[in-house]
């Protein structure tokens, strides 16, 4: 009976060994199993850590290039924008200064010759009057003496002192002519020079001027190239365009003027031929 009890006691033991046994493996399997899934947990925490950790990183870096090539770009901008406005304000001084230049030395230049003309133009009005108070005087001189004549021999014969008288109107007639189409070649071969020198001289100092300021302007296009390239053609059109003006505007002014000097000289030296006329044929009468 004990070795039974043992012997069942051994089994139950066994038994119970082989269950505790089974226990404790389902335990530590279940605690291995815990601490693997724990361990994942910690190395994916730690992964998903470090790749939000680096994420971060990279997004702050991004934001921070973002930035810099914000802050780089302002900068640049700025600076360009300083030189534009820089070469904009001494391209403008230059502009003023040239302009104020070109206007000072057209207005001399134009005061010079308008007043030479001037005197030239008074000069010659007064040796006009002189060799007109001359002419005239001469002409009345020359007409009494011939109507003294005239006056002394009409009694004899008539028809010989009208054809005299005839032919010596004729005569003095064509000497007139002669002398006035003379006196009107000479002031305008004279009128023709003065304006042809006047224009030579005019064009050459437009060239001089023209030719400096080009040069200092291409001096100038060299550094901004496209741009001040458009800025001069349109300086140049406009500047040939006010010149053509003002040279046909001044053409037609000389011409104008001319023509009424020639008018009012032809018109006078008419009103003179007619008076002489009327006062001849009065004294024959």
């Amino acid at each position: 009976r004990y070795f039974y009890v043992q012997k069942i006691l051994q089994k139950t033991f066994g038994e119970w060994k082989e269950w505790w046994t089974a226990c404790r493996e389902r335990e530590l399997s279940l605690r291995a199993a815990s601490h693997y899934r724990h361990f994942l947990h910690n190395l994916i925490f730690k992964a998903w850590r470090a790749y939000v950790c680096q994420q971060q990183g990279k997004r702050n870096k991004y934001d921070f290039a973002e930035s810099h090539a914000e802050k780089q770009k302002l900068l640049r901008t700025w600076q360009h924008w300083l030189v534009y406005i820089d070469v904009q304000r001494t391209k403008r001084g230059m502009r003023s200064v040239a302009l104020a230049f070109r206007e000072k030395s057209c207005l001399r230049i134009w005061w010079t010759v308008w007043r030479r003309q001037h005197y030239q133009n008074h000069t010659q009005h007064k040796m006009n009057i002189l060799a007109l108070q001359y002419w005239a005087q001469s002409l009345q001189f020359r007409a009494w003496l011939q109507w003294r004549e005239l006056y002394l021999y009409i009694q004899n014969d008539k028809q010989k002192e009208t054809r005299a008288v005839t032919h010596h109107q004729h005569g003095e007639l064509k000497r007139y002519m002669e002398a006035w189409l003379g006196y009107l070649n000479l002031h305008r071969a004279k009128k023709i020079q003065n304006e042809l020198a006047q224009e030579h001289n005019q064009s050459r100092i437009v060239q001089q001027c023209f030719s400096g300021w080009q040069i200092s302007w291409e001096c100038r296009r060299r550094m901004h190239a496209h741009r001040e390239g458009m800025q001069k053609l349109a300086a140049k059109i406009a500047l040939w365009r006010v010149f053509a003006q003002w040279k046909h505007y001044v053409v037609l002014c000389v011409e104008e003027t001319r023509q009424c000097e020639l008018a009012e000289k032809h018109y006078k030296r008419h009103l003179l031929v007619r008076a002489l006329l009327r006062v001849r044929w009065k004294g024959l009468w």
